[in-house]
C-alpha cells in the first residue's frame, strides 16, 4: 500500500532537520509511511507523526521523532515539549514538535546524536567519535 506524502518538500523546518540528520556517518533518507526517515542500518529519526489516538491532530506533523537513551527518555518526559508518539513510542521513541516550540537547532542536533548512537552500527558510531577528535 502506498501512503500519501504527509509533508511539504519545501518546508524550511524539514530542510534544517534534513541537513542535520544527513550529516551523520552513513546517514541516508527515504520516505516511509508518507514521512521522511533517516537511517543507517536502522532508522534513527523521522519527521512527523502523531500521538496515539489523535489521527486528526496535526500537532506532530512537523515533529522530530527520535530514540533517546532510556534514562534520558524519563528525564525528557518531564519536559512538556516531549511526547510519546504513536506506533514507535512503546519502543522508547519520543517526539518534539518543531513548529509549536521555537527549535534550538543545537538541542535538535544533540537529540539526533543520541538517537544515532542508540541505533547505528558500532563502526559508524566510532566514525562519528573520530570526527569530534
Amino acid at each position: 500500500m502506498t501512503h500519501p506524502l504527509m509533508f511539504d518538500a519545501d518546508d524550511p523546518i524539514l530542510a534544517s532537520l534534513r541537513e542535520l540528520a544527513l550529516s551523520f556517518p552513513g546517514a541516508q533518507e527515504k520516505v516511509s509511511h508518507g514521512r521522511p526517515v533517516w537511517f543507517t542500518q536502522n532508522h534513527f529519526a523521522s519527521f512527523g507523526g502523531h500521538v496515539k489516538g489523535s489521527h486528526g491532530d496535526t500537532s506532530l506533523a512537523r515533529a522530530l521523532l527520535f530514540k533517546p537513551d532510556a534514562d534520558h527518555r524519563d528525564l525528557l518526559l518531564g519536559d512538556e515539549r516531549f511526547v510519546v508518539p504513536a506506533y514507535v513510542g512503546p519502543f522508547g521513541w519520543l517526539a518534539i514538535a518543531l513548529d509549536t516550540w521555537e527549535p534550538s537547532w543545537d538541542e535538535v542536533l544533540v537529540l539526533l546524536d543520541e538517537s544515532f548512537r542508540m541505533t547505528a552500527p558500532p563502526k559508524l558510531v566510532k566514525e562519528l567519535d573520530s570526527r569530534a577528535g
